[in-house]
């Protein structure tokens, strides 16, 4: 579904990925785990289309087809899903309006028919409540005034109304408490778990994948990918570090 091969990439003139290297197949969910500085929201927004990171050797595809070829907003159409790990805010836009124009504008592209004003509340009012969300949340300006937790819950709102075949969730788990971690892992698995939908889930901690248990666990340190493993791995690297487990 996702393949990486020999990825570098540069950020403001300065190498962070030296050779990144990666297959997730339709049906699994892919931890990438490391520390700071490693290079993980680099691949995050890399693989999103984010202006400013370049890829200067390798490559990698969706579905066969040349990811880094294509727009931001063409790579959205065909299905991938950015999560941020710090979702922005957009005064003067109602949560509603933006997910509605950005869904019909996905539908647009993948020649679609529109979603009508009032098949998208219903849409919306029913992802809400199965994230626990107050659905009048969604009348406010996107994310402002939100708790952390709270972004992050409209984050998998929206997520559950693209429902994308593809999800890159960069540290989704950063700033939740302990309900809005069990909440948000609960959406990941019910919006993607599905033989044709996949996850690369970046993460600095092991306690997310106690509820979205992932199929590998992969370590990335100063910019490569330098031991891949099953859930057990997350285990070893809380209770040694990445210093040592990369060693």
């Amino acid at each position: 579904m996702l393949d990486i091969t020999n990825l570098h990439a540069t950020v403001a003139g300065k190498p962070i990925l030296n050779g990144v290297s990666l297959h997730v197949p339709a049906g699994e969910v892919h931890a990438i785990m490391g520390p700071n500085g490693s290079g993980k929201s680099t691949l995050a927004y890399l693989l999103a289309g984010r202006p400013g990171y370049e890829a200067t050797e390798g490559g990698a595809t969706f579905d066969g087809r040349d990811l880094l070829a294509m727009e931001a907003h063409e790579r959205a159409a065909a299905g991938l899903f950015l999560g941020f790990q710090y979702p922005v805010e957009i005064p003067g836009i109602s949560y509603l309006q933006f997910l509605r124009e950005s869904l019909n504008s996905q539908r647009r592209a993948r020649a679609e028919e529109e979603l009508s004003a009032a098949e998208f509340i219903k849409l919306a009012k029913a992802q809400a409540q199965l994230l626990g969300m107050d659905t009048e949340m969604l009348k406010r300006p996107v994310n402002v005034g939100f708790s952390g937790g709270e972004k992050k819950r409209a984050e998998m709102v929206q997520m559950g109304i693209m429902s994308p075949r593809f999800a890159v969730l960069d540290e989704t788990d950063s700033g939740l408490d302990i309900d809005a971690l069990k909440a948000v892992g609960a959406g990941i698995n019910r919006i993607m778990r599905a033989p044709d939908k996949g996850v690369l889930l970046i993460t600095h901690y092991q306690r997310l994948l106690d509820y979205v248990e992932p199929d590998k666990v992969h370590v990335l340190y100063r910019g490569e990918i330098v031991r891949s493993g099953g859930p057990e791995l997350s285990h070893e690297l809380e209770r040694q570090g990445y210093a040592e487990a990369a060693a």
